[in-house]
């Protein structure tokens, strides 16, 4: 698929496809025109990078662990360094604590409109 097709998929901007390319963190093969051509597997990857993005994580950190998230799940890196496994863990333990903060306020924002609605009837 062409990148208009591939930003439509997935909701992102073509201009933001190209610079997930230039980070290496998705591949699209060159037609003889020139153009870029997407396999049907970058939608999953795409959307899994804006998870991890949005989840705080920078591209650099994605581009190593991207190959670990797919499936079936294998060791990509039998010798991950200390420091490796200390920032993946200081990023897991970032996201855990934003899930709180989220749940927190989903659950606020619930409680405010069940008292609203109470209110209604």
């Amino acid at each position: 698929m062409r990148i208009g097709e591939l930003s439509e998929r997935t909701g992102t901007p073509r201009r933001l496809l190209r610079y997930y390319e230039e980070q290496g963190l998705i591949v699209a093969a060159r037609l003889p025109n020139g153009y870029r051509d997407y396999s049907g597997d970058n939608v999953d990857r795409v959307v899994q990078i804006r998870g991890l993005l949005d989840a705080g994580l920078p591209t650099r950190i994605i581009k190593q662990i991207l190959p670990c998230l797919d499936k079936p799940r294998t060791i990509h890196f039998t010798d991950a360094t200390p420091e490796m496994l200390a920032l993946l863990e200081q990023e897991r333990d970032k996201m855990t604590e934003r899930v709180r903060f989220l749940t927190r306020n989903r659950d606020a924002i619930a409680a405010y409109l069940e008292a609203v609605r109470a209110l209604e009837r």
